[in-house]
């Protein structure tokens, strides 16, 4: 995964504040700083108000009046949506990060209504780097509670000197004399059988904390209750249906919903999804209303209140008390949303989905099993990740996998997009049907308007499957037609769908500007008027702006010849135009 891409981007409308809409210019104060947080927030708590927002570090980050009176900033160890000012249509892809329960400072209190004074504190992040700021806010939450601002001011200027978390690199990361030493994840590293290894740390004092992912949860230990339905669960979440997870805490909440929507990897979570939701929240009104169906959203909230106000929901995950480490897990009961009726509702699914596929029961012995020998949790989630990873691989590649067609080889075709190899059945040798929708290379010709892509049929997908279907890379049976038929309504395929038909139009153009470099330029000049001359400086120059951007898949030494090309053509009309094309 990329930097700010990962375990899932969540749909948040606008920016934080002024300064969040943008990287900070390079040079400007706290551009270091901007590169991981946003910024450091302070929030006191209410019964009866919610949170209200004591202080902000850097003091320059403005939250909107909506910001601060929301839920964003509400309770412990949560990771929730943020929605504020900035350009229509733009999204936040991180998350932001409140400490764990016990960084949170309780005081007694007698003219508080509720007994005690209640404080945290808060990062707020683009970055999905979870486990990153965990261990971020277990070393600064403790030291700020005794020293408060001058702690804070301290600990946000050793940030500020961090290198970019760029993707790909090793860090070491100096906080208030520990060095955490994580690896930034990008789309290049490969998904690991085992547990990750770790780095080295030869020469370094003081020996550095070494964070195995700055992003993965213990995904084992989040499914832990409900290791019996993660395949259920799974298909909930690839059909972007609509789920609430009730929890005893803040902390539970707010990691069975990361769990759960980064369980679709390597398939991008396009859906909304609120790791801890209060009454206090601005989308209060629009999620509890009756009067339209539930919208596409895994929502996480402690409050039992939800679990009358929500009864309508399809899919209700009641969570229970966490169990010690060693314990067996007690797995919870799928039952009928009928019996879902009262606020001390048992934990247990909530639900009348029914699989399309069978469930493995392989997996779940293999699990408990390594409970009982006590495995280590980070080997039983690899084991749990390396499942999911494979089955969403399994239904995904036959809409994305390359091949070829009689007639020519596609455009981008075979090679132009590798997944990770699965440990059953290799992948057949026939063409898969996204690729297919790619014209043939040699209809591209350098002086006509590149070919248009196929539209996606799904009839003709799903008779595709029974030659190259996921059938011949997983074992588990059952109605995969079906559950593609659902796929397609959700989305997860929209979403998906537009992504890759994008890619495709990029690798369309890039190959057709990589087709004009390659022709013959005098040959077509010798019977075009300057209109046609000047038509293809502006489009030339146009494809060079957007590929050096790095928005087209081009070759360096195409970008070279394009440039080439435009200075011969420029030099090939009269002055007078020339100087409207090249202002001095």
């Amino acid at each position: 995964m990329d930097q700010g891409s990962g375990a899932g981007p969540h749909r948040a409308r606008g920016c934080l504040g002024a300064p969040s809409c943008g990287a900070r210019a390079p040079g400007a104060p706290w551009a270091r700083f901007s590169a991981w947080l946003e910024c450091v927030c302070v929030v006191t708590f209410d019964l009866e108000l919610g949170q209200a927002l004591e202080l902000v570090y850097p003091s320059d980050f403005q939250l909107t009046d909506k910001e601060a009176a929301s839920g964003i900033l509400s309770s412990a160890s949560a990771f929730v949506s943020v929605e504020g000012r900035g350009a229509p249509g733009t999204r936040m892809t991180g998350t932001v990060t409140v400490g764990p329960p016990c960084l949170c400072r309780q005081v007694k209190d007698s003219s508080v209504k509720r007994g005690y004074f209640q404080k945290s504190l808060v990062l707020v992040s683009r970055l999905p780097f979870v486990r990153l700021f965990q261990a971020l806010l277990s070393l600064v939450a403790p030291e700020y509670f005794d020293k408060l601002a001058p702690c804070l001011e301290a600990v946000c200027n050793e940030i500020d000197q961090w290198p970019a978390p760029v993707p790909g690199q090793t860090l070491n990361l100096p906080v208030m004399g520990v060095v955490l030493q994580v690896h930034i994840p990008s789309s290049a590293d490969k998904p690991e059988s085992g547990p990750p290894k770790q780095c080295s740390h030869k020469n370094l004092l003081p020996a550095p904390v070494v964070l195995t992912s700055v992003h993965e949860l213990d995904l084992f230990r989040c499914f832990r209750p409900v290791l019996a339905h993660v395949q259920l669960l799974w298909e909930l979440m690839l059909l972007g249906e609509p789920l609430l997870v009730l929890a005893p805490s803040p902390a539970v909440s707010s990691e069975m919903v990361l769990a759960l929507t980064s369980c679709l990897q390597p398939l991008k979570f396009c859906c909304d999804y609120r790791p801890y939701f209060t009454v206090h929240d601005s989308e209060f009104k629009e999620f509890t209303t009756r009067t339209q169906a539930p919208p596409s959203v895994v929502l996480g909230v402690t409050n039992p209140f939800f679990i009358k106000t929500l009864q309508h929901w399809p899919h209700v995950l009641r969570i229970g008390e966490p169990k010690m480490p060693g314990d067996l897990p007690k797995q919870i009961k799928l039952k009928k949303p009928s019996r879902l009726k009262t606020l001390d509702t048992k934990p247990g699914l909530y639900t009348a989905y029914t699989t399309y596929l069978h469930r493995d029961k392989a997996l779940l012995r293999r699990l408990l099993k390594g409970l009982q020998r006590k495995r280590p949790s980070d080997v039983q989630t690899a084991v749990l990740r390396q499942h999911l990873l494979e089955l969403t691989q399994s239904f995904i590649i036959p809409l994305v996998g390359p091949g070829r067609r009689g007639g020519g080889r596609r455009a981008g075709g075979a090679g132009s997009r590798l997944w990770p190899r699965l440990r059953l059945t290799p992948l057949p040798p026939q063409e898969h049907y996204m690729a297919s929708l790619m014209p043939l290379q040699k209809s591209i010709t350098p002086w006509k308007t590149p070919p248009q892509i196929h539209p996606f049929r799904q009839d003709d997908f799903l008779r595709s499957l029974e030659r190259s279907g996921p059938q011949l890379t997983c074992l588990l049976k059952g109605d995969w037609l079906g559950l593609y038929r659902r796929f397609f309504k959700s989305p997860h395929f929209d979403g998906w769908y537009r992504q890759r038909h994008k890619e495709m139009a990029q690798k369309l153009e890039a190959l057709h500007l990589e087709a004009i470099c390659e022709a013959n330029l005098e040959i077509w000049m010798q019977d075009k008027s300057e209109v046609e001359v000047v038509d293809l400086v502006l489009k030339l120059r146009e494809r060079l702006v957007r590929a050096q951007g790095h928005q087209l898949p081009v070759k360096e030494a195409t970008l070279k010849r394009a440039r080439l090309y435009i200075e011969t053509v420029v030099g090939s009309l009269p002055k007078d135009l020339q100087v409207v094309l090249c202002p001095p």
